[in-house]
């Protein structure tokens, strides 16, 4: 181990309205999404380019508030397992220490929650406790640039299934 301890880390806030019917949910930032204070911050990251192609907008284009107002518009809300951690570097792998966000939560602050969606394996593994909130859970392929075995189609075929499942409006 090492001689000094990784610096606690914080993540994002949830982006939730009363009126979103789907989350997703990602594990924890990574550090250009910490350094940004963006959800997806990557540029390599395909989240933003996939919710692009299945509602045929170039989200990437647009300015980060605008991008989460589309998303909100069309009833979709982030946020992330895990509310804290320790981590070198932005691999799932790394994560140490994790502490989790109040996911029970979710159903009070969406009252119109018809599901929600794990972005990847590291946030899979809460599928226990998402499940216990009584609605419909679903397990997404990882949009990280470390995801290399899934090509965007794959991922955007993937995407929009689980979308329509949802009763999200998808192009």
């Amino acid at each position: 181990m090492n001689d000094v301890q990784q610096e606690l880390l914080t993540g994002l806030p949830p982006v939730i309205a009363p009126h979103t019917r789907l989350v997703v949910l990602g594990s924890f930032p990574g550090v250009a999404s910490l350094q940004a204070q963006q959800y997806y911050g990557h540029a390599r990251n395909h989240f933003w380019p996939i919710l692009g192609a299945l509602w045929h907008r170039d989200l990437v284009a647009l300015p980060y508030a605008q991008r989460l107002q589309v998303m909100q518009d069309h009833g979709l809300g982030l946020w992330d397992v895990y509310a804290r951690c320790r981590r070198e570097g932005s691999l799932d792998s790394a994560i140490q220490d994790a502490v989790f966000n109040d996911l029970a939560s979710l159903v009070q602050r969406a009252p119109g929650l018809r599901g929600m969606a794990h972005n990847g394996g590291e946030s899979a593994r809460a599928m226990r406790q998402t499940a216990a909130l009584g609605l419909p859970v679903w397990r997404l392929p990882s949009t990280s640039p470390a995801n290399a075995s899934w090509s965007f189609d794959r991922k955007l075929a993937a995407w929009r299934s689980v979308f329509l499942e949802a009763g999200l409006d998808v192009v």
